[in-house]
């Protein structure tokens, strides 16, 4: 079973920047997209960023548009996420996605919906402090 490998993560005080990658676990893995998502304390996961490797079309939530940036290769399998301006409310575990199904037939909303992704990772830590 492929696995999703999440780096990165950790503290990092207000206004800073920090970076978190993810890889898969195998080189024959191939995914249509990839993204990440967060989960606050006692809050829900959310969706933060998407990259569509047919047409590297991204998506942002719209609280970290102008931030956050998601690069990556999908010949290798890896995204990275990176994160600039850092803010409390960031603070949450940062989840790897990715969709193996081709991606054509669905719009923008699609990309920030968990079911849309069929492999996990299983989460970095991220916490911005005050």
């Amino acid at each position: 079973q492929v696995q999703l490998l999440e780096s990165g993560g950790g503290l990092v005080q207000a206004g800073g920047s920090l970076s978190v990658s993810c890889a898969a676990s195998e080189r024959t893995f191939s995914s249509s997209a990839m993204g990440w998502f967060r989960q606050a304390p006692g809050k829900e996961r959310e969706f933060v960023t998407a990259i569509d490797w047919n047409n590297n079309s991204k998506y942002f939530a719209n609280s970290v548009k102008g931030r956050f940036t998601i690069s990556g290769d999908n010949a290798q399998n890896t995204v990275s996420l990176q994160m600039n301006s850092l803010k409390p409310e960031d603070t949450a575990v940062y989840y790897c996605a990715a969709r193996t199904p081709p991606t054509h037939k669905y719009g923008d909303s699609d990309y920030k919906n968990q079911d849309f992704y069929d492999y996990w990772g299983q989460g970095t830590q991220v916490t911005v402090s005050s």
